[in-house]
């Protein structure tokens, strides 16, 4: 009974707080919008019964999704954004993550606190202060003209380069733990063989260091382009009205159109397209569990 109370805890609690509230949304994208409170039908009513209920309910949003031409450019934008994203973040992360398991053992709490020291301070504000290092009058623009780098301020925020800065500050602690863990794991007596063996030191790196990280850098990977596929405040703020994104439009459905059956809809598929990247992940773990890696 011990043991079943303690996995049933933790199934109970997603329960409660995923899968419910899902299905409830799934159960508003294929409803039809309404000018009520909710404003969406049917509604389920016990005197007309269940299947009363089910068949009034249809794949109508679902359709228009693939008719109306913003929705699926959202996506492909969302996509490419986070691809992007998560490949800056692993150009940029992968090197911190490096030098930090490379550096004297008294060193290393120290530079963990510096990676996990943006988190003491509010997300949001941290994104705001981003708007006034990025815009014209900006500290990057002052500091480029007083250097003689540029004639003129740049243009930056208001663009997807600033969605891809705000992507990569927030999410690169997201990176930078799984690939250290990773690597400070890794047995260095396995380099020394590489190297006496003739291989030289970048050799050794691409053949050793990076297949052993591999788990790091997938589990870093999923951790920046699940959470960037669906970001809504970071191009809202540095993005302005030019970026689209999927978290944009599901704003603009829910909040201002108040289309609330053609919301949910846009939510469901986003969370299946999170979803074949979480599976492949999990089948990923599991092979290598098996080989014993």
């Amino acid at each position: 009974m011990r043991r079943f109370f303690l996995i049933a805890t933790p199934y109970l609690w997603l329960l409660a707080l995923f899968l419910v509230p899902f299905f409830i949304v799934v159960k508003i994208s294929l409803s039809d919008v309404a000018l009520a409170r909710p404003p969406y039908l049917p509604q389920f009513d016990w005197a007309e019964g269940i299947w009363a209920f089910l068949s009034e309910l249809d794949f109508e949003n679902f359709i228009f999704l693939t008719t109306d031409s913003l929705y699926w450019k959202a996506y492909l934008s969302s996509l490419t954004i986070a691809v992007v994203s998560t490949l800056l973040t692993l150009a940029i992360g992968y090197p911190i993550a490096y030098g930090m398991a490379r550096a004297p053992e008294e060193w290393r709490p120290t530079l963990m606190m510096l990676i996990i020291l943006p988190f003491w301070t509010s997300f949001l504000i941290r994104i705001y202060a981003w708007i006034g290092i990025l815009s014209q009058e900006g500290f990057l623009n002052q500091f480029l003209l007083w250097i003689g780098l540029i004639q003129e301020p740049l243009i930056i925020l208001n663009t997807n380069v600033a969605v891809y800065i705000g992507i990569v500050y927030a999410y690169l602690p997201f990176m930078v733990l799984p690939i250290y863990s990773s690597l400070d794991r890794m047995d260095g007596s396995l380099i020394e063989a590489a190297e006496d063996l003739g291989c030289s030191r970048l050799s050794a790196f691409w053949l050793v260091t990076v297949p052993l990280s591999k788990n790091g850098i997938i589990a870093g990977c999923f951790l920046v382009f699940i959470p960037a596929l669906g970001e809504f405040v970071i191009p809202s703020l540095l993005g302005g009205s030019g970026t689209l994104m999927i978290g944009k439009v599901l704003w603009e459905e829910f909040f201002s159109n108040r289309d609330w059956p053609v919301a949910s809809a846009v939510a469901v598929v986003l969370l299946l397209i999170l979803v074949i990247p979480i599976v492949l992940f999990q089948r990923n773990q599991e092979r290598d569990a098996e080989a014993g890696l």
